[in-house]
């Protein structure tokens, strides 16, 4: 019960705040006019009241520095041709060893050298070839006085064997002749391709042993090669001498084919017949140069033949190296 108005149990401060009292509730700024609130630079803004507003909406970067994204862009779209010619792999690597191309598809030629050998490299001269036999024939020359030895040993042992029982008496006789001679006929041409045979391995760069000049496989086409050789020089010597020359000088390198290429007997033939018809005049000097010095070792008391013989054979097949654009080894 209240007495005259007062009440006792009533604080007297009800209804006042003090300004420094620390748990007044803020006022509202009085009316007025006040400078617009600062914008952030860059778009950003900073709102009165609760928490800072991110950027605008939309896809950004991660922040950070990174660097950009390093090498192997794809290419720009659209259809190009494909760059002409035959390149190298990149990188300047050499080929690959053995008998495989490098990417590219292509076999890059051999070195030339001065004695004519890849390709680009000098015609084929008399000078070269008899240098080149003469060179190659002295750095191995008791290997080829030795197999012509032995060569000759053979032939001179199978016409006494066999030229020994002639006589026109008997039948059997007769075909005992016949037996002989068809012997040394093979025996003589497989003792050509072996002489072949030890000059491709000069000219290969490998001096050649005795077992290494009858390192050929292909034994039927080489004795069906010179057969059919043998009886179209000896039709064309009966029918007329220069006929018989002229087919002995075309079917001169059919040996060199059956055995350096491994083609079959007609084709080594017209192969032959092919590139020496082509290069007639450098060929044809040399043949005649070769004849010359034979008959210069021959009047030695046939002793020179040991030496002229395998310069002969080293040469000639040089010479078919080089017109047929094949390797041929530096000496």
């Amino acid at each position: 019960m209240t007495t005259g108005g007062y009440d006792p149990n009533q604080n007297p401060d009800d209804g006042k705040k003090s300004p420094q009292d620390p748990y007044s509730q803020p006022q509202s700024p009085p009316p007025g006019s006040y400078p617009p609130p600062v914008t952030p630079p860059g778009g950003g803004y900073q709102p009165t009241g609760g928490s800072p507003a991110g950027p605008p909406p939309g896809n950004y970067p991660p922040p950070g520095n990174y660097p950009p994204p390093q090498g192997n862009y794809p290419p720009p779209q659209g259809n190009y041709p494909p760059p002409q010619g035959n390149y190298p792999p990149p990188g300047g690597y050499p080929p690959p060893p053995g008998n495989v191309p490098p990417q590219g598809g292509y076999f890059p030629p051999p070195p030339a050298n001065d004695y004519g050998a890849g390709f680009g490299g000098p015609q084929l001269s008399v000078g070269a070839a008899l240098t080149y036999g003469w060179e190659r024939f002295k750095n191995n020359a008791l290997v080829w006085v030795g197999i012509t030895l032995i060569a000759a040993v053979i032939s001179i042992g199978i016409n006494l064997l066999f030229g020994g029982f002639s006589t026109d008496t008997t039948t059997s006789v007769s075909a005992l002749s016949i037996i002989g001679a068809f012997v040394s006929l093979v025996v003589g041409i497989l003792i050509q391709a072996a002489f072949v045979r030890g000059a491709l391995h000069e000219v290969d760069g490998n001096k050649p042993v005795i077992g290494s000049f009858f390192q050929f496989s292909n034994v039927g086409a080489v004795i069906l090669a010179s057969i059919l050789v043998s009886i179209a020089t000896g039709i064309g010597f009966v029918l007329l001498i220069i006929p018989g020359i002229i087919v002995a000088f075309l079917t001169y390198f059919t040996l060199q084919f059956v055995i350096d290429q491994n083609q079959d007997p007609v084709t080594a033939i017209k192969s032959s017949a092919s590139v020496i018809s082509k290069n007639v005049g450098p060929l044809l000097l040399l043949t005649l140069t070769l004849i010359g010095i034979n008959i210069v070792g021959a009047l030695l008391c046939g002793l020179g033949l040991l030496v002229t013989g395998p310069i002969s054979l080293i040469a000639g097949t040089y010479a078919y190296r080089v017109i047929t654009g094949r390797f041929v080894a530096p000496i």
